[in-house]
C-alpha cells in the first residue's frame, strides 16, 4: 500500500501495478483498492499500464475530511496523477466513470478515458431516483441506521426488489463490508446529481470532456445501462461506444481488459 496526499490534506491510499503508461481505476459504490474483482482487472491491465487502484476518500484506508464535496475527490484523482508523472489514462466504474468524467472536466490531465455503464437513468425502464435520496441516505447514516441506507441504495439505487434483501443480509460479510461504507453512498449519490432523474443528460454537463473516450455497456444488463451509454456517447465528440455481450454490471475483467487496451492501444 501507498499513500498520498489530497489538496485538502486527506490522505488517499492506493496501489500500484505494472509499467506503461499510468492508468487510475475509478470504482463506483462499495468498492475498495483491493477487491478481488477490481484486483483481477488492475493486474490483467498491468500487462499494458502502469495501473493504480485506490481507495476513494471515506473508504478502507483513506481519510475522509468533511463536508463532502464532489470537487474534492476530483482533487484526489488528480494527486493520484501527479504520482504517476502529471498525466494518466482514466477507467471508471458504476458511479465512479461519473466521477471520472467529473475529473476531467475539472481539468485533470488526462489524455483518455474509459467509462464502464455510468449507472444513467435517462428513460423510463426504471424509475428513476427519489428526489430526497441523498439526503435520505444522510440522515439514517447520522441516526446510526447504516443497514436502512444500504437497503436505500439497493432498492432505489440499483433497483433491486425488496425480497432480495433478506438473503443479502443472511451474507453476515458482505452485509457488513456494505454497512462499513455507508456513509459513502451519499458521495456516489451526489457525483450522479440529477443523472437518475429520468430525463436527458444535461448538455452542458461535461463540456471539457474531449478527450477519446470509450463508453462500455453489458449487453445482458438492464436497459437503463444500454440506454445512458448511447446518451453518454452521443454527448461526447471524441466517444466510442462498445457493447459487451453477454455481460453485465458485474463484468467479466478478462473482456473489459481487453476492450480497455485496445482502445487506448
Amino acid at each position: 500500500m501507498l499513500k498520498t496526499t489530497s489538496h485538502d490534506g486527506t490522505v488517499i491510499a492506493y496501489e500500484r501495478f505494472g509499467q506503461g503508461p499510468a492508468l487510475v481505476m475509478v470504482g463506483g459504490a462499495f468498492q475498495v483498492r483491493d477487491d478481488a474483482h477490481w484486483l483481477t482487472l488492475a493486474r490483467l491491465l498491468a500487462e499494458r499500464f502502469t495501473v493504480v487502484t485506490y481507495d476513494r476518500r471515506g473508504r478502507g484506508d483513506s481519510g475522509d475530511t468533511g463536508p463532502y464535496e464532489v470537487r474534492r475527490e476530483v482533487e484526489d484523482i488528480a494527486a493520484l496523477v501527479a504520482e504517476l508523472g502529471g498525466s494518466a489514462l482514466l477507467l471508471g466504474m458504476s458511479s465512479g466513470a461519473v466521477l471520472a468524467l467529473e475529473a476531467v472536466q475539472g481539468g485533470v490531465p488526462v489524455t483518455g478515458l474509459a467509462v464502464y455503464e455510468p449507472p444513467f437513468v435517462v428513460e423510463d425502464s426504471r424509475p428513476p431516483l427519489p428526489a430526497d435520496y441523498v439526503e435520505r441516505l444522510r440522515t439514517a447514516v447520522a441516526e446510526g441506521r447504516r443497514g436502512d441506507a444500504v437497503e436505500l441504495f439497493l432498492t432505489a439505487a440499483v433497483g433491486l426488489p425488496a425480497e432480495y434483501l433478506g438473503g443479502m443480509r443472511a451474507d453476515a460479510a458482505g452485509w457488513a463490508h456494505m454497512e462499513s461504507l455507508a456513509h459513502t453512498l451519499a458521495y456516489d449519490g451526489t457525483v450522479m446529481g440529477a443523472t437518475m432523474s429520468g430525463r436527458p443528460l444535461p448538455a452542458d454537463r461535461w463540456p471539457a470532456v474531449t478527450v477519446p473516450t470509450l463508453v462500455v455497456d453489458g449487453g445482458a444488463s438492464p436497459p437503463m445501462f444500454g440506454h445512458g451509454a448511447r446518451a453518454l456517447a452521443a454527448l461526447l465528440p471524441a466517444a466510442e461506444r462498445r457493447t459487451l455481450e453477454g455481460q453485465d454490471h458485474q463484468v467479466d475483467p478478462a473482456l473489459l481488459a481487453g476492450a480497455v487496451t485496445e482502445f487506448f492501444g
